[in-house]
């Protein structure tokens, strides 16, 4: 077992109000500049919805993520080596600045500079940042807001849903999904990398990009299948999301998780053993959900506290893991869920999925005479059809969604009624598995937890992480191909590197 440290974050939808106050303090932040007009690391789509960038859940057309081949190997969409070294000057897996956006800026001179007494009122004129010519806005990164778009319906993970959903207005159904980098175990931008320049770190599992070894390439941008890499069309490098790593080795959230309104994201430190982190990836599509939570470890195991010491992890790390909230969502209380699992990069950005509404739902879990049967086929008649949580988030898998979605029902039940009566629905907690007391727990979590409850990150100590890397190879590849381009079956969880210093 080589036990790892991976930052991880946890986003409650259910709380989420599409206000995009993390997109602009991310943009602020981090992307302000010249060449990354285009480019939100953080953005707010509503879905249904096709997405930023236009359909970048179709892999189908753009090659993202693994797949196993006949053999059951894991492979990247995107080829092998001499695949994607014969389309290293001309790729065609990747989005145009059409499926993000042209970015515009007005002239802002025309309203300064107009003459008084003017018939008609002055209008500033769109104009491209790229070409510098008048434009006409067409589309952008939050186009959809709220169905806005009126693209819902070409959603890829409507398919087969088109005799169950009518989008009309009484069965209409919309929710927010907040969007970062997945800083996934399995990432296959690190191992579409030509030149080494994405890495994961040693100490925290962030993914990041050298740019000094960054030649442009482009191939991480084909193999992300959330499209979470851009291209700074002024430096020719690739640029992502950060987890804003310098504030959390000063022990502070990121900057979307600071400034979020709805209070819905949650960061924590997560044990997993990287050993196991390729047969996790390799099982058939109906396991992923399980075997992606088998990876995880334990943190209040002595066994597993001991391991990390044995490798060399400080004792604040251990700490924090301990009180870990997103480890609580993920594998305690099991209400978290991941991105699209059936893409096998192991994405460490989770979802707890929106319940809303669900009034219907929680009068029939607070009955005495309801059982955990009747409430489950009340969530399944949910406005939001469980089909469609599923293909987001459990790979088609119903009956996990809709547990779920039970579980919450089930907290929002219990609350209620011990609230207003002090009555307690025993066979609906037996249905689900819980206890009145990790329910109140759950509820405590997602409703009122404070700041230092939802944000458990230990500040890194400089001596302690350089200790670390020198303690462990600076890149152990148990796969073909090395760290060039990589073979077909190039496994890349098992690069963790940082560049020179």
């Amino acid at each position: 077992m080589r036990i790892r440290a991976q930052v991880a974050m946890v986003m409650n939808l259910d709380k989420c109000i599409g206000c995009h106050t993390c997109s602009v303090t991310c943009k602020q932040t981090w992307t302000n500049r010249e060449g990354t007009e285009y480019v939100w690391f953080n953005n707010v789509e509503t879905k249904p919805g096709i997405g930023y960038p236009k359909f970048y859940e179709d892999q189908d057309r753009w090659k993202g993520g693994w797949k196993l081949d006949g053999k059951g190997r894991l492979t990247l969409r995107s080829g092998g080596r001499l695949a994607r070294l014969g389309k290293i000057f001309a790729n065609p897996d990747l989005p145009s600045i059409d499926d993000y956006y042209e970015p515009a800026t007005f002239d802002k001179d025309i309203l300064v500079n107009a003459p008084a007494g003017l018939a008609d009122t002055p209008v500033k004129q769109p104009y491209s940042t790229l070409t510098g010519e008048p434009m006409k806005i067409e589309w952008g990164a939050n186009w959809e807001d709220s169905l806005g778009g009126d693209t819902f319906e070409q959603d890829p993970n409507m398919r087969n849903m088109t005799e169950k959903v009518k989008f009309e207005f009484e069965t209409t159904f919309m929710f927010h999904l907040p969007r970062i980098c997945e800083h996934c175990l399995n990432p296959a931008c690190v191992s579409a990398c030509p030149s080494g320049a994405m890495y994961k770190r040693e100490e925290d599992g962030i993914v990041l990009v050298d740019q000094d070894r960054c030649r442009g390439w482009r191939m991480c941008v084909s193999a992300c299948p959330y499209k979470k890499v851009y291209v700074n069309h002024a430096t020719g490098k690739a640029e992502k999301c950060t987890f804003c790593f310098p504030r959390l080795e000063a022990g502070q959230p990121t900057i979307c998780s600071e400034t979020c309104v709805g209070r819905l994201r949650y960061l924590g430190i997560l044990w997993y053993d990287e050993d196991a982190v390729l047969a996790a990836a390799s099982v058939p599509t109906p396991e992923l959900l399980d075997a992606q939570r088998g990876v995880f470890l334990d943190p209040r195991d002595p066994a597993v506290q001991r391991a990390a010491r044995d490798a060399g992890h400080p004792e604040e790390w251990i700490e924090a893991a301990q009180a870990s909230p997103v480890w609580k969502l993920i594998s305690e209380y099991r209400i978290a869920l991941p991105l699209h699992p059936e893409y096998r990069t192991l994405p460490m950005v989770w979802y707890v999925p929106p319940l809303s509404p669900v009034l219907d739902a929680v009068g029939a879990a607070g009955r005495d005479d309801t059982d955990a049967d009747d409430v489950f086929h009340t969530i399944q008649d949910l406005r939001i059809p469980v089909e469609y949580l599923a293909s987001l988030f459990t790979a088609g898998d119903t009956e996990a969604a809709g547990g779920v979605l039970m579980k919450l029902a089930a907290m929002r039940s219990y609350m209620r009624a011990r609230t207003l009566d002090g009555t307690v629905a025993r066979d609906l907690l037996d249905g689900i598995g819980m206890t009145g007391d990790q329910v109140e727990a759950m509820y405590r979590l997602l409703a009122i937890a404070k700041y230092d409850e939802r944000y458990v990150i230990p500040a890194a100590h400089t001596g302690q992480a350089a200790a670390l890397e020198a303690s462990m190879d600076s890149c152990s590849l148990d796969c073909e191909g090395g760290p060039g381009m990589g073979g077909a079956t190039r496994v890349p969880v098992t690069i963790s590197r940082r560049p020179p210093s």
